[in-house]
Protein backbone atom coordinates (compact mmCIF):
# COMPACT_ATOMS: atom_id res chain seq x y z
CA UNK A 1 0.00 0.00 0.00
CA UNK A 2 2.87 2.26 1.06
CA UNK A 3 4.31 2.05 -2.20
CA UNK A 4 1.59 2.52 -4.35
CA UNK A 5 1.18 5.70 -2.17
CA UNK A 6 5.02 6.71 -3.10
CA UNK A 7 4.86 6.01 -6.73
CA UNK A 8 1.14 8.14 -7.02
CA UNK A 9 2.71 10.44 -4.93
CA UNK A 10 6.04 10.97 -7.01
CA UNK A 11 3.28 11.12 -10.43
CA UNK A 12 1.02 13.73 -9.27
CA UNK A 13 3.69 16.05 -7.32
CA UNK A 14 6.99 16.08 -9.80
CA UNK A 15 8.02 19.26 -10.75
CA UNK A 16 7.13 19.85 -14.68
CA UNK A 17 9.79 21.58 -17.09
CA UNK A 18 9.03 25.48 -17.54
CA UNK A 19 7.27 26.11 -20.40
CA UNK A 20 8.76 28.09 -22.62
CA UNK A 21 8.47 32.29 -22.61
CA UNK A 22 5.00 33.23 -24.55
CA UNK A 23 3.49 29.94 -23.65
CA UNK A 24 3.38 30.37 -19.99
CA UNK A 25 -0.21 31.29 -20.27
CA UNK A 26 -2.79 33.61 -21.62
CA UNK A 27 -1.13 37.27 -21.66
CA UNK A 28 2.31 35.78 -20.83
CA UNK A 29 4.50 38.24 -22.64
CA UNK A 30 4.18 41.28 -25.21
CA UNK A 31 2.86 44.62 -24.50
CA UNK A 32 -0.78 43.50 -22.37
CA UNK A 33 1.31 40.90 -19.83
CA UNK A 34 0.40 41.69 -16.28
CA UNK A 35 4.02 41.71 -14.14
CA UNK A 36 5.59 42.90 -11.47
CA UNK A 37 5.27 47.10 -11.41
CA UNK A 38 8.78 47.71 -10.05
CA UNK A 39 9.14 51.26 -9.81
CA UNK A 40 6.06 53.34 -9.00
CA UNK A 41 5.40 56.79 -9.03
CA UNK A 42 2.76 59.26 -6.86
CA UNK A 43 -0.22 57.04 -6.50
CA UNK A 44 -4.12 57.51 -6.08
CA UNK A 45 -5.38 54.80 -4.67
CA UNK A 46 -9.38 55.14 -5.35
CA UNK A 47 -12.16 52.72 -5.13
CA UNK A 48 -14.52 53.12 -8.16
CA UNK A 49 -15.91 49.74 -9.02
CA UNK A 50 -17.95 50.00 -12.45
CA UNK A 51 -19.50 45.96 -13.70
CA UNK A 52 -18.59 47.70 -17.10
CA UNK A 53 -16.25 45.00 -18.64
CA UNK A 54 -13.30 47.16 -18.13
CA UNK A 55 -10.76 46.94 -14.84
CA UNK A 56 -11.61 49.56 -12.46
CA UNK A 57 -10.42 49.99 -9.07
CA UNK A 58 -12.05 48.02 -6.31
CA UNK A 59 -12.86 45.31 -8.46
CA UNK A 60 -11.32 41.70 -8.36
CA UNK A 61 -10.23 40.60 -12.27
CA UNK A 62 -8.54 37.33 -13.39
CA UNK A 63 -5.13 38.07 -15.32
CA UNK A 64 -2.16 35.84 -16.27
CA UNK A 65 0.31 36.49 -13.00
CA UNK A 66 3.80 35.36 -13.84
CA UNK A 67 5.05 33.91 -11.02
CA UNK A 68 8.13 36.02 -8.70
CA UNK A 69 10.89 33.20 -8.94
CA UNK A 70 10.58 32.26 -12.94
CA UNK A 71 9.16 35.38 -15.34
CA UNK A 72 8.76 32.31 -17.89
CA UNK A 73 5.90 30.66 -15.63
CA UNK A 74 2.95 32.01 -13.57
CA UNK A 75 -1.28 31.05 -13.52
CA UNK A 76 -4.27 32.83 -13.92
CA UNK A 77 -5.19 34.03 -10.76
CA UNK A 78 -7.81 36.95 -9.34
CA UNK A 79 -5.91 40.42 -8.54
CA UNK A 80 -7.37 43.53 -6.95
CA UNK A 81 -7.07 46.62 -8.74
CA UNK A 82 -6.42 49.63 -6.71
CA UNK A 83 -5.72 52.61 -8.94
CA UNK A 84 -5.08 53.67 -12.40
CA UNK A 85 -2.18 55.30 -13.86
CA UNK A 86 -2.43 58.14 -16.31
CA UNK A 87 -0.97 55.67 -18.61
CA UNK A 88 -4.19 53.53 -18.64
CA UNK A 89 -2.67 50.57 -16.87
CA UNK A 90 -3.53 49.60 -13.50
CA UNK A 91 -2.08 48.62 -10.44
CA UNK A 92 -2.97 45.32 -8.44
CA UNK A 93 -2.32 42.82 -5.40
CA UNK A 94 -2.79 39.82 -5.92
CA UNK A 95 -5.34 37.39 -3.82
CA UNK A 96 -4.72 34.10 -2.67
CA UNK A 97 -7.00 31.77 -0.85
CA UNK A 98 -4.71 30.22 1.36
CA UNK A 99 -4.37 31.25 5.18
CA UNK A 100 -2.28 34.39 5.47
CA UNK A 101 -3.46 35.12 9.02
CA UNK A 102 -0.26 36.72 10.83
CA UNK A 103 2.09 37.19 8.19
CA UNK A 104 3.37 40.83 7.32
CA UNK A 105 1.92 41.91 3.83
CA UNK A 106 -0.78 40.44 3.36
CA UNK A 107 -4.41 41.32 4.55
CA UNK A 108 -7.43 39.78 5.09
CA UNK A 109 -10.62 40.45 2.63
CA UNK A 110 -12.99 38.31 3.65
CA UNK A 111 -14.84 36.14 1.07
CA UNK A 112 -16.95 36.55 -1.96
CA UNK A 113 -18.07 35.87 -5.38
CA UNK A 114 -14.51 35.96 -7.24
CA UNK A 115 -13.70 32.43 -5.75
CA UNK A 116 -16.12 29.71 -6.52
CA UNK A 117 -15.68 27.86 -3.46
CA UNK A 118 -16.34 31.17 -1.31
CA UNK A 119 -12.94 30.52 0.58
CA UNK A 120 -12.10 33.65 2.23
CA UNK A 121 -9.24 35.45 0.55
CA UNK A 122 -6.28 37.65 1.54
CA UNK A 123 -4.06 39.78 -0.31
CA UNK A 124 -0.55 40.52 -0.77
CA UNK A 125 0.72 43.79 -0.53
CA UNK A 126 4.47 43.15 -1.04
CA UNK A 127 4.12 42.96 -4.72
CA UNK A 128 2.83 45.34 -6.64
CA UNK A 129 1.79 44.13 -10.28
CA UNK A 130 0.94 46.57 -13.51
CA UNK A 131 -2.30 45.40 -15.31
CA UNK A 132 -2.90 45.90 -18.93
CA UNK A 133 -6.98 46.29 -19.64
CA UNK A 134 -6.40 44.17 -22.60
CA UNK A 135 -4.69 41.59 -20.52
CA UNK A 136 -7.21 41.22 -17.96
CA UNK A 137 -9.65 37.82 -18.51
CA UNK A 138 -12.51 38.67 -16.58
CA UNK A 139 -14.24 40.42 -14.07
CA UNK A 140 -15.01 38.48 -11.09
CA UNK A 141 -16.44 40.98 -8.61
CA UNK A 142 -16.37 44.43 -6.74
CA UNK A 143 -14.87 44.19 -3.61
CA UNK A 144 -17.02 46.56 -0.40
CA UNK A 145 -15.49 49.11 0.43
CA UNK A 146 -14.47 48.56 4.04
CA UNK A 147 -11.88 45.46 2.53
CA UNK A 148 -10.91 48.03 0.34
CA UNK A 149 -10.11 50.77 2.87
CA UNK A 150 -8.07 47.92 4.94
CA UNK A 151 -6.03 46.99 1.49
CA UNK A 152 -5.87 50.89 0.76
CA UNK A 153 -4.51 51.78 4.46
CA UNK A 154 -2.17 49.11 4.21
CA UNK A 155 -0.37 49.82 0.76
CA UNK A 156 -0.48 53.87 2.13
CA UNK A 157 1.65 52.95 5.08
CA UNK A 158 3.97 50.46 3.33
CA UNK A 159 4.67 53.10 -0.09
CA UNK A 160 3.75 56.28 1.64
CA UNK A 161 0.58 56.25 -1.15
Amino acid sequence: MSRLRDLLRRLLFRRRPAAPPGQAGPHSTGPHSTGSAGRVGRVRVTYNPSTDGDPDPGEIVWTWVPFEEDRGRGKDRPVLIVAQETAGTLLAVQLSSRNHDGDPGWVAIGRGSWDGENRPSWVDTSRILRVHPDGMRREAAALGRAPFDKVAAALRARYGW
